[in-house]
């Protein structure tokens, strides 16, 4: 394998974009890694880290680094070709005369749009606090989808934030909807009366999706940041979205979402909540609401359960007796190709949240599920790379995506996980998620059915069968189109459920077929 690396000196681009762009060049033939990042030295360590940068190099952190390995021929090209990837930009309106020149700073990008409230952050780590310090300076509220933020950071700026009056989103905050319009990786949602807290980006894009799915729509989907309800922080931002929320007239209900919050910080949301003139639906992942009185807050033990709750009580209904998607029975062929031997889980996830909530909802069905993040500390997986009985596996952590674009907009690294899953004679079902919108691949279930079809084949090969299941989270108005997706998995034989609650617990009825038969038999002798 050759490796080669060009420096673009002072060339900024954001995270997003770069994301894309290694996803491009990884893409060309002949290439096994690529990665577009700055130069700062946090990421100069994890490309080392990685093996894709074994010279020192004189780099500077405001220079863009691209960094390929592969066939000799295919880096050099795929170098000589990045610049035509970075530097291409659109005409100005009318497609003649020179471009205008591009704000310099967040105080000339204010002059330029005088009305703006919103600055949005996305700059490496090390300078995003300063940014973000200098929008709330200038009166405005901060979405900052920067990660590697220190803590002591992020605590003065919301708390400065809440000083003026303003807000702080993240940072690490991926996904909001303000006033309509997607940010970072969101889906396109009609608008509605559903509003939306989240320290989680997949889980936001979930109950978004679910809601627009199930005839409402969104106010405002607010991010707070994934340490936002860390004792530390105190869920600053998880506050001021729900009074912004209590106060706007286009919002009848609330939907917070988070996993399990800081003990007093939770306490401190839920009467904060209680207060609230308005029904305010709570989904704390793992988290035991079961003993909350409070009038007018509703828990929601799954993300699907919360969407559900918001609509009916939108709709100014009361709260739903069974809530959430529906589980599907499994088909009978998904149960009778299966061997005996054959009773493990593996589930490959590129949302957090969705591998999280599937730790949940498998351990209660199944018992231990092994993770890379695992719920109990002595069911980590001893190497991420390779599962044991029932897996989890969380694929957009550090250690997968260190020199590599997130899974969300590069399927390579869990399409090459699918078919070494398929080589284990203990597993049953595959389960995976899709997600959609802005910023992911454009075409993710096209990437993902051939690394299916291989799957079986192998199983086959051996003379075994593999049942794939599968969520897709994302809405027919979104670029990548959810009727097109779920087509795709479709036609290469993936059980689909409309949500991820409903998806993993199909995957544990195909794994406990025994139930699974008996329930398959009493549905069809019901029909009869």
């Amino acid at each position: 394998m050759a490796k080669g690396h060009r420096v673009f000196p002072n060339l900024y681009r954001d995270s997003v974009s770069l994301m894309q762009v290694s996803a491009a060049i990884a893409a060309a033939p002949g290439v096994e890694q690529a990665s577009a990042v700055m130069a700062s030295e946090s990421n100069l360590e994890i490309l080392r880290a990685a093996g894709l940068l074994d010279e020192a190099g004189d780099f500077g952190a405001s220079d863009l680094l691209i960094v390929v390995e592969g066939d000799e021929a295919a880096v050099a090209e795929a170098l000589a070709s990045s610049e035509a990837l970075l530097t291409h930009e659109a005409s100005p309106a009318g497609g003649t005369g020179p471009a205008p020149t591009p704000p310099r700073s967040i105080a000339m990008g204010l002059n330029a749009l005088p009305a703006a409230n919103l600055a949005l952050i996305s700059t490496p780590g090390d300078y995003a606090a300063a940014e973000a310090q200098k929008a709330l300076s200038l009166g405005l509220n901060v979405m900052m989808f920067s990660d590697n933020v220190a803590l002591a950071d992020e605590i003065a700026l919301k708390r400065a934030a809440d000083a003026g009056g303003l807000m702080v989103m993240g940072p690490d905050c991926g996904t909001a909807i303000i006033d309509g319009v997607p940010l970072g990786f969101a889906n396109a949602v009609r608008r509605g009366a559903v509003g939306v807290v989240a320290a989680s980006g997949t889980g936001l894009q979930q109950v978004t999706c679910l809601v627009d799915r199930w005839g409402d729509g969104i106010s405002q989907a607010i991010g707070t940041g994934g340490r936002d309800l860390k004792a530390e922080v105190g869920g600053a931002t998880m506050l001021r979205g729900l009074s912004a929320l209590a106060d706007d007239a286009d919002t009848r209900v609330i939907v917070l979402v988070s996993k399990p919050p800081a003990q007093a910080v939770a306490r401190r949301i839920l009467d904060a909540a209680a207060k609230v003139d308005k029904p305010v639906v709570v989904n704390f992942l793992g988290a035991d609401l079961a003993d909350n009185d409070d009038a007018g807050v509703y828990a929601a033990p799954t993300l699907d359960a919360a969407a559900a709750i918001a609509v009916a009580l939108a709709a100014g209904g009361e709260r739903p007796a069974g809530t959430g998607a529906d589980t599907p029975q499994p088909p009978g062929s998904a149960i009778a190709g299966l061997a005996p031997g054959q009773r493990f889980v593996r589930g490959l996830f590129s949302g957090g949240t969705f591998c999280y909530e599937a730790l949940l909802l498998l351990s209660e069905a199944l018992g231990p599920v092994y993770s890379n993040t695992p719920i109990e500390p002595d069911l980590a997986l001893a190497d991420p790379w390779r599962s044991r009985e029932n897996t989890v596996v969380d694929l957009g952590e550090d250690v997968f995506t260190r020199g590599r674009p997130h899974p969300m907009i590069d399927g390579t690294i869990r399409n090459e996980r699918i078919v070494a899953e398929a080589g284990d004679a203990s597993v049953a079902v595959i389960l995976l998620d899709l997600v959609l919108g802005h910023g992911a691949h454009g075409d993710p279930a096209a990437e993902m059915a051939p690394a299916i079809r291989a799957a079986r084949q192998r199983a086959a090969d051996d003379g075994r069968r593999l049942a794939f299941v599968a969520s897709v989270c994302g809405t027919d108005a979104d670029p990548q189109g959810l009727g097109r997706q779920e087509a795709m998995l479709r036609e290469a034989d993936v059980l689909l459920a409309d949500s991820n609650a409903a998806a993993v617990r199909l995957a544990a009825r195909i794994a406990t077929r025994d139930e699974a038969i008996a329930a398959t038999k009493r549905a069809a002798g019901r029909s009869r």
